[in-house]
C-alpha cells in the first residue's frame, strides 16, 4: 500500500494500533452498508481498507479517545 504514506496518517493518530483499529472499524462499516464519506471516484484506493485509511487522511473520521468527550461530542450532534 502506497498510499496514504505512514507518515502522514501517525500524523493524524499516535499509534499504530489505534490506526489499524480505527482503520478496520471503518472499513467494515463500509462493506456493511456500502455508505462512503467521499465520492468513490475520488478515492485512490479500490478495497475499503484503503479507503478507511484514506478518510482518516482526509480528516472525515474524527478519533474520540476519552469516553466523557465522546458522550458529549455525542449529545451536541444528536
Amino acid at each position: 500500500m502506497l498510499y496514504p504514506s505512514i507518515d502522514k496518517l501517525l500524523n493524524i493518530v499516535d499509534s499504530k494500533y489505534k490506526l489499524v483499529h480505527v482503520a478496520s472499524k471503518r472499513s467494515k462499516q463500509m462493506l456493511q452498508n456500502n455508505h462512503f464519506q467521499m465520492k468513490e471516484t475520488d478515492y485512490k484506493n479500490k478495497k475499503s481498507l484503503g479507503r478507511a485509511l484514506e478518510e482518516i487522511e482526509a480528516g472525515l473520521i474524527k478519533i474520540i479517545e476519552d469516553v466523557q468527550k465522546w458522550l458529549d461530542y455525542f449529545i451536541k450532534i444528536w
